[in-house]
């Protein structure tokens, strides 16, 4: 699994402003502070976790499109500014789907193989009882699509919460934030 496979259409905005802003707290004039990173914009941007003290990473916005699997989106679903703006779906399209291509690598063969013939049933015989089984039925491995929103801040907390996770998806998240600009220096103390 690759960073392409789980992460596309990357937008950062807010990045040099926010550097800027890190300053407020001990400028008298805020006209005069630069977008230049400090030793205290470093400092704040390493500050632990829930301290607060790194809030200036608040404004430093990240859009991009993620796909997870049904199992990794339960758990993203924690984090309450990682804001979804829109997503795929399983209610309006799960019988929609090219199962050959809808599931990840760990997913059973035989499942897909049981997917297909409960989606086959479905269009044969659209029942809400067939839709159902359809619905329930779908494996953890079910990979969606959604763009997002959110920060680095919230980025950092999720990176080291899950940067040694079980799930590869996790793993590969954790070095996609990596990537981020400026996202080692500020926040990891990486040169």
């Amino acid at each position: 699994m690759q960073i392409e496979d789980i992460i596309s259409n990357v937008q950062v905005y807010g990045l040099e402003e926010s550097i800027k802003r890190s300053k407020y707290p001990m400028s008298t004039d805020t006209n005069a502070c630069t977008t230049e990173p400090t030793k205290t914009t470093y400092s704040l941007g390493r500050a632990s976790v829930g301290s607060g003290h790194d809030n200036w990473l608040n404004g430093v916005v990240v859009q991009f499109d993620l796909t997870f699997t049904n199992k990794a989106w339960v758990e993203a679903e924690r984090y309450h500014f990682l804001d979804f703006v829109s997503s795929q779906s399983t209610m309006h399209r799960i019988t929609k789907f090219d199962l050959d291509k809808a599931y990840i690598e760990y997913t059973d063969p035989r499942m897909i193989e049981i997917m297909q013939q409960l989606v086959d049933q479905y269009n044969t015989n659209p029942t809400p009882d067939n839709y159902l089984k359809v619905l329930y039925s779908n494996p953890a491995g079910f990979k969606l699509t959604a763009g997002m929103t959110t920060n680095y801040r919230q980025l950092k907390t999720i990176y080291y919460q899950r940067k040694n996770h079980r799930l590869p998806e996790w793993r590969v998240f954790t070095e996609w934030i990596e990537t981020l600009p400026m996202f080692k220096e500020l926040i990891l103390n990486e040169n």
